[in-house]
C-alpha cells in the first residue's frame, strides 16, 4: 500500500514538535568520543589510583601523547563523582557522556561509547592510597636510605635535566646495586607512593604472569575461542604473540589500540577479529594486539577464578602495594599498557628478574623462563635493540654488557636489568611529544658511576 506525501505530513504535524527533533551526532564525533574516553580514564586511574590532582594529570598525564586528540581534550570538561569512584566527560549532544569507573585493587575500567551513569557508590569513603610498608626492603619499605656517591647524583640529576634527551621529562628514578637501593629521586608531584601509568612495561608484566600461570602452553595454539578448527589462525602459538611474531594484521601502527585503550571496545571484541597477513612466526611488528591476545588466551586456559586475581599472584609477593592491572569493561586485563605502578614496585620486579624469577629464596617462575623472555628466537626488530618474549635485549651494540634487558613503555617507563654487573634501573617519565629518552646512555652512566 501507497502513502500520499500529504498523508506523511499530516502523520508528522501529528507528533509534538519536541518529539520530531532527535538530536544528530555532531561532524567527528568518534574521534571526539575517543579523546574523552581517553580524558575519563587518565582522570580516573591518576585520581584513584595515584591520588593525583586533577591539574596534576593534566600537566602530566595527559600532554603530548597523540596529535590527534590534544586539541580537543583541553575543550573537554570532567566531571569527578567520588563518591560513585567514576569521571564523566561530555564531548556529543547525541550521546551520554563517556565514562571510567574505579573498583578497588582492579583499577579504573572504561565503559563503552553510549553507556550511561554507572550505578552504585554511597557513602564509603574511598580507600586511601597506600603509603609505607614496614617490612624491610626488598618486600617493604623499610631501611632505604640511598646514599649516592657525588659522581652517581650527578648522573641522575642529569636525567631530570634534559641531559639524556631533549624536551624529555623524568619524573622518577631509581638504581638497585646488589639488591640495594643507591639512588632515588622523584620529579614534583611525584614519590615514592605516587603511581603512573607503564604503558608497554606491561607487556612485560604479561609476560611475567603468564610465566607464573602457564609456560607450559608456550608453544601451543593460542587458546582463542573464536578462531574455529579450519582459521587459519589457530596456527599462532603462544609463543609467537609474546615473541611480536603472529603475523596478524592491524588498521594502524601495531602499537595503536586506541578503540580498546579509550574507546571502550573489549577485547574480545576487537583484537581477536584481525585477519592474517603474514605466516606466523616469520615477521616481527610490535603490537598491542599480540599481548592482549596472549592474555586473553591464558585467561580460557587457567579459568575465570584464577583468573580474576591473577596479577596479585605476583604483585602480592613481591610487595607491589603500589601497583593495580586494570581491565576492559568485559573483564579482560589490558596488560599491554594498562597498569599503574611506582618506581619502587618496579625496581621490585626488576629485582626478581635479575633473580631469575626467585624472591625470599622461592621459586616463582619456572627454571629457564627469565631465559625464554631475554633470548631472542625467530624473527627480530629491523635495527636497535633485540627482542625477546616481551623484553627488549641490550648488548655491547648499545654500549651495555652482554645480557642486559630491559622493558619499556611509552613516555620513558624503563627498567633496565644488568645481570652482569647486578643491577637494576627504573626511570619513570611522562615524555610529551616525540622527546625520547636514552635509556641506553643512561643505564651505561650509571654503571660507570658504580664500584
Amino acid at each position: 500500500m501507497r502513502i500520499s506525501s500529504s498523508a506523511v505530513l499530516a502523520l508528522l504535524l501529528s507528533v509534538p514538535a519536541t518529539a520530531q527533533i532527535v538530536a544528530q551526532p555532531s561532524a567527528g564525533a568518534y574521534p571526539r568520543a575517543v579523546a574523552a574516553g581517553y580524558k575519563a580514564a587518565l582522570y580516573c586511574s591518576g585520581l584513584f589510583n595515584a591520588g593525583r590532582t586533577p591539574a596534576q594529570i593534566d600537566a602530566d598525564e595527559l600532554t603530548g601523547i597523540y596529535p590527534e586528540y590534544d586539541k580537543i581534550v583541553p575543550t573537554l570538561i570532567a566531571r569527578v563523582d567520588r563518591p560513585r569512584r567514576s569521571v564523566a566527560v561530555t564531548f556529543d549532544r547525541a550521546l551520554p557522556p563517556r565514562y571510567a569507573v574505579w573498583r578497588d585493587g582492579r583499577g579504573c575500567m572504561t565503559l563503552p561509547i553510549g553507556s550511561t551513569a554507572p550505578a552504585g557508590g554511597g557513602s564509603a569513603a574511598l580507600p586511601p592510597i597506600a603509603g609505607a610498608d614496614p617490612r624491610p626492603w626488598p618486600q617493604g619499605d623499610a631501611g632505604i636510605a640511598a646514599r649516592p656517591s657525588a659522581r652517581l647524583t650527578a648522573v641522575v640529576g642529569k636525567a631530570f635535566a634534559d641531559g639524556y634527551g631533549a624536551g624529555a621529562k623524568t619524573v622518577g628514578v631509581i638504581v638497585v646495586k646488589d639488591g640495594t637501593v643507591v639512588a632515588e629521586r622523584y620529579g614534583s608531584g611525584f614519590g615514592p607512593y605516587v603511581s603512573n601509568r607503564t604503558w608497554s612495561v606491561g607487556k612485560s608484566i604479561a609476560g611475567t604472569l603468564i610465566g607464573l600461570a602457564d609456560a607450559g602452553a608456550l608453544q601451543s595454539p593460542a587458546a582463542v575461542p573464536q578462531w574455529s578448527a579450519d582459521d587459519p589462525r589457530r596456527s599462532i602459538t603462544l609463543d609467537s604473540l609474546l615473541r611480536m611474531a603472529s603475523g596478524l594484521h592491524s588498521d594502524t601502527a601495531g602499537n595503536r589500540t586506541d578503540a580498546i585503550y579509550f574507546g571502550g571496545t573489549a577485547v574480545d571484541e576487537q583484537a581477536v577479529s584481525w585477519p592474517l597477513e603474514a605466516r606466523p612466526g616469520t615477521r616481527f611488528r610490535y603490537a598491542n594486539n599480540d599481548i592482549l591476545l596472549a592474555v586473553y588466551a591464558t585467561r580460557q586456559r587457567i579459568g575465570e577464578d584464577r583468573y580474576r586475581t591473577w596479577p596479585n599472584e605476583l604483585f602480592g609477593t613481591l610487595g607491589m602495594a603500589h601497583t593495580v592491572a586494570e581491565t576492559d569493561w568485559r573483564g579482560n586485563y589490558v596488560l599491554s599498557s594498562q597498569v599503574w605502578s611506582t618506581a619502587r614496585d618496579l625496581a621490585r620486579l626488576g629485582l626478581f628478574w635479575s633473580q631469575d624469577g626467585v624472591w625470599s629464596g622461592r621459586r616463582l617462575l619456572p627454571a629457564g623462563w627469565m631465559r625464554t623472555m631475554t633470548t631472542p628466537s625467530g624473527p627480530q626488530p629491523p635495527s636497535g635493540p633485540g627482542y625477546g618474549a616481551t623484553m627488549w635485549l641490550f648488548g655491547p651494540e648499545q654500549g651495555l654488557p652482554v645480557g642486559s634487558f630491559a622493558a619499556q613503555g611509552n613516555r620513558g617507563q624503563y627498567v633496565m636489568v644488568i645481570p652482569a654487573r647486578h643491577l637494576v634501573i627504573v626511570r619513570r617519565g611522562e615524555d610529551p611529544g616525540v622527546a625520547r629518552f636514552d635509556i641506553a646512555r643512561f643505564a651505561a652512566d650509571v654503571a660507570a658511576a658504580l664500584p
